[in-house]
């Protein structure tokens, strides 16, 4: 296992460790419950793109430090006025969406308070566990504002219409049990085992399955989210051809005939 820090501008960081093919991305504002700055964000997504260009690492898990998984934007800036808060804007290509764009699965391990750009982390994961207590808000119509970093598009898609209106409208917390009944969250564990449940789950990915069609599915599933049924078949049709002549099948049927496990390649850098 590896550890490193991925330190900002401001002071601030994210925490990066290795482990299982498995990079452990953590927010790193503890005292604050890991309220967002603009370096961080922009650590952040600088750390998800190493981890997408390391052949090494074949998923990512996404967490807090402390007692908190993102709570936000720092308060220092909404308290700046609305100059300030647009300087906090991240660049288009490191908003939270930069998640759903990486080749590898992303698992986030809610460990606490989420809310506003902490809620759009949290949706642009792939698969998310909770802690048995955390608590989810969207928060933004409580606080003067609207449906940010395309939250409106992609909750619905996740949660269905009518639940994504109730938690958008009211602005109101969550616990991990309702957030998993309606779908928000996939499990939930004690938070003793939050992590290494999410990590476990992030591994498990990591060793038996084919890191090509880990990222041939996830582009296919966002994608499919825009287009037609017709579409979507046309486009499933013609990745299923180009995977019959991929290395990958070849290799999980020997292993399958020699009763051993896969041995797939890892991903290019891009």
């Amino acid at each position: 296992m590896t550890i490193g820090t991925a330190h900002t501008a401001d002071g601030d960081s994210v925490l990066v460790r290795h482990e299982r093919a498995v990079a452990v991305i953590s927010f790193n504002r503890p005292r604050v419950l890991n309220a967002m700055t603009l370096g961080m964000a922009r650590a952040y997504a600088g750390a998800l793109r190493e981890a997408d260009a390391d052949p090494a690492v074949r998923a990512v898990v996404v967490t807090g430090e402390g007692r908190g998984f993102c709570a936000g934007a720092d308060l220092s800036v909404l308290g700046g006025g609305a100059e300030e808060i647009r300087r906090f804007l991240p660049p288009r290509e490191d908003l939270p969406d930069l998640a759903l764009r990486l080749r590898k699965p992303v698992v986030a391990a809610v460990n606490g308070p989420v809310a506003g750009i902490g809620f759009a982390y949290l949706l642009g994961s792939d698969i998310r566990y909770a802690a048995s207590d955390a608590s989810i808000s969207t928060s933004f119509a409580r606080m003067g504002l609207v449906a940010e970093y395309g939250v409106s598009w992609l909750l619905p898609r996740v949660i269905g219409t009518p639940h994504a209106m109730d938690l958008l409208l009211s602005g109101r917390t969550v616990g991990a049990t309702e957030a998993a009944r309606i779908g928000l969250v996939h499990h939930v564990t004690d938070p003793g085992e939050l992590l290494a449940r999410a990590v476990d789950h992030a591994a498990e990915l990591a060793a038996a399955c084919s890191p090509a069609s880990l990222a041939a599915i996830k582009a296919q599933v966002y994608a499919d989210l825009e287009r037609t049924r017709t579409e979507a078949l046309a486009g499933a049709l013609t990745r299923m051809d180009a995977s019959f002549d991929g290395p990958d099948l070849t290799e999980a049927l020997a292993a399958r005939a020699e009763r051993r496990p896969p041995v797939f390649p890892p991903l290019s850098p891009r």
